[in-house]
């Protein structure tokens, strides 16, 4: 079989969250019409069936990545670094390009390879036998310079377009120029829109696609399972998901937020999930009682925000608004858990938050497992003398 991770690239809204979404058939990231959701890498598993005659079986780790954009804050800073880490492990690139708005980018000196427009409706092509120009040496594969150089720090880009670009262009791996939202612009404005980026980088293949009507997902599925390396799983075959529960709990309440409130209130608002206690194993009763009620799951989380004016959004005229953020949040956490769910929120204020390394970094789910592992060894250790 074949096996390998698929880099999800693009500035902010290019729709790279609802394509993991639509490729995994599950909510893996969140959606919102918003800039700038997604904050983490989130992977998202599909197991693809073997085609005879077409492509072995296979299992593509997609790894949806922070929208690119300009950093003006630690958190800012820390989501581009999320990024870097993203095309450190990488077998496919795939750029999203939003076929709806205004590419900014400076005329290349000269064009690349031109498209076959004859190629039909997917206007995808035969992957290069070449490397991309700017490919790296074997010796710099993958980002040229650490992930804590200052270089990654970059503010003063052209363009957020260039910047994506200059992003590509270190790369020694097949690129996909993905063309996302097509169903909402005519057909004839693609042509003119791969005209200018391919005299920008000679892609591996170029797929125009609409995650919402799913048009051009099995042509994607295809190629990257063509240009993945032979391999095996990297997560059990019934995982769609590297994320933990509590996260994914996290991510939904923040989503609920992006929904309810305007404004700079979701830009600076961050959710901690402080309990996650698990519903005890269902016993069936015995025949002919009352049936028992689902299980019950009880989630307390903190809603963070850097002002009291943000708070007292958050909260509304009598909790108003706090109540329905929990009500839209409660819904989706019962859809992902399969259970009741008793949810309980409160709102604390944490100045300037975004700015602060630590707290940012506390956010990380990847660093709240390791909190949580130590605790429960702390714990356990307690007990043991205790009983000593």
């Amino acid at each position: 079989m074949k096996s390998g991770f698929v880099a999800i690239l693009g500035r902010p809204n290019a729709g790279k969250s609802t394509l993991l979404n639509a490729l995994t058939g599950e909510k893996v990231a969140i959606v919102s019409a918003k800039p700038q959701t997604t904050r983490n890498r989130i992977a998202g598993v599909v197991e693809v069936p073997a085609r005879k005659g077409v492509h072995p079986a296979a299992q593509i780790v997609f790894v949806d990545t922070p929208g690119v954009h300009k950093p003006g804050s630690h958190l800012d800073r820390r989501m581009l670094q999320e990024v870097y880490e993203a095309l450190e492990t990488r077998d496919v690139v795939l750029v999203l390009m939003d076929a709806t708005r205004r590419v900014q980018l400076e005329e290349a000196a000269a064009p690349t390879d031109k498209l076959d427009s004859a190629s039909g409706h997917d206007l995808s092509r035969a992957a290069s036998q070449e490397e991309p120009s700017g490919a790296l040496a074997p010796a710099e594969k993958a980002v040229a310079t650490p992930a804590s150089s200052k270089k990654h720090e970059r503010t003063n880009w052209a363009s957020e377009d260039e910047f994506l670009f200059g992003l590509i262009r270190k790369l020694d791996c097949p690129v996909f120029l993905l063309l996302t939202k097509i169903d909402l612009v005519p057909k004839d404005h693609l042509l003119p829109l791969i005209d200018t980026l391919t005299r920008q980088f000679s892609f591996a293949q170029i797929i125009p696609v609409s995650a919402r009507k799913r048009d051009g997902l099995d042509i994607l599925t295809r190629k990257i399972v063509e240009a993945l390396p032979v391999g095996e799983r990297y997560y059990p075959k019934d995982q769609y998901t590297d994320q933990p529960q509590r996260f994914m709990v996290a991510e939904l309440i923040r989503e609920s937020i992006l929904v309810e409130t305007g404004e700079e209130v979701p830009y600076a608002s961050a959710v901690v999930i402080e309990q996650f206690e698990e519903p005890k194993p269902f016993i069936p009763r015995k025949k002919g009682a009352v049936p028992a009620r689902p299980p019950l799951t009880r989630i307390a989380a903190a809603i963070y925000c850097e002002r009291d004016g943000q708070k007292a959004i958050l909260i509304g005229k009598g909790g108003a608004k706090l109540k329905e953020i929990g009500t839209a949040a409660r819904r989706q956490i019962e859809s992902l858990l399969g259970t009741r769910v008793y949810l309980e929120l409160h709102v604390i204020v944490e100045p300037n938050w975004r700015e602060s390394k630590a707290f940012v970094e506390s956010l990380d789910w990847r660093n709240q497992l390791e909190r949580l592992a130590g605790d429960q060894i702390t714990k356990k250790a307690n007990e043991e003398d205790d009983s000593a």
